[in-house]
């Protein structure tokens, strides 16, 4: 028998497929969405309080390192693992922000263009390489490192975003009001002018960080800065308590699995 006989004999196996990585765009995963960022922001500088800036920032580092290592390990969307990873993108996006800001004495007006910069390469690169920016379609390995490049540039212009507006003149409050307004023109303008649904979703997403970081810092810091003086501890403490609750419910529900959660194993 010849090797063409061999080979045509020989049953075609496809490849396996993961199912996708990311949830499905529910009413939960904005609702969700927006506490990761509020209780990202308020734990980030609850932390540099109490542990100090560096430690903060180290430790941060490792539990967003260790939350992606984890995300990347699991061969399906698995709700606590997900969020999970998108609180710690949450914690060090503001620590990055904060330490160009602080640290580095990097004004909002310069961070703020600087990260929309990086957003704006990441997105041009992963389209480049991929041709598209759909979060329906994260099944390998390469489109997930995309999508979780563009989320972590997300949060840190966002925060950047939220603190240049709460300094030069909206406050607090007026930030939440600012950007409330705001997050509903993607979904308007996708509804009625036709914008496209990969553009709208991330224009959201990209405003629900200030939007998220505004409520939180309005809640816990104190009258002499335009805030109710719930303290930092706290609110991280409530908003934790209501992702877990949130989460808790859609592990259980499964009601934003993508695909029904299934993985399409190798045909024999």
């Amino acid at each position: 028998m010849t090797t063409e006989h061999l080979l045509e004999d020989r049953p075609v196996v496809p490849l396996r497929t993961l199912a996708n990585k990311v949830p499905e765009v529910t009413v939960y995963f904005w609702i969700i969405k927006v506490l990761t960022t509020g209780m990202g922001e308020t734990a980030s500088d609850y932390l540099a309080r109490l542990l100090g800036p560096v430690p903060a920032v180290a430790l941060g580092g490792l539990a967003l390192v260790a939350s992606l290592a984890v995300q990347f390990a699991v061969g399906r969307y698995v709700a606590w693992v997900y969020w999970t990873a998108i609180v710690m993108v949450s914690v060090f996006g503001t620590m990055a922000a904060d330490i160009l800001h602080v640290g580095l004495g990097v004004a909002y007006t310069v961070s703020t263009p600087l990260f929309l910069t990086a957003l704006a390469a990441v997105f041009a690169l992963w389209y480049a390489v991929e041709r598209t920016l759909s979060i329906h379609g994260v099944r390998t390995r390469r489109r997930e490192a995309f999508y979780w490049a563009a989320v972590l540039a997300t949060f840190a212009l966002g925060t950047a975003a939220g603190d240049l507006t709460a300094t030069v003149g909206f406050g607090y409050l007026g930030s939440v009001v600012l950007f409330a307004a705001a997050i509903c023109v993607p979904a308007l303008t996708h509804r009625f002018a036709g914008l496209n649904a990969v553009a709208a979703f991330w224009t959201a997403y990209v405003i629900t960080r200030p939007l998220g970081a505004s409520l939180a810092d309005w809640m816990a810091l104190g009258h002499s800065r335009g805030g109710l003086g719930l303290g930092l501890g706290p609110v991280t403490l409530a908003w934790t308590v209501a992702i877990v609750g949130f989460v808790g419910y859609l592990a259980v529900s499964r009601r934003d699995t993508p695909d029904g959660g299934a993985i399409n194993e190798p045909a024999v």
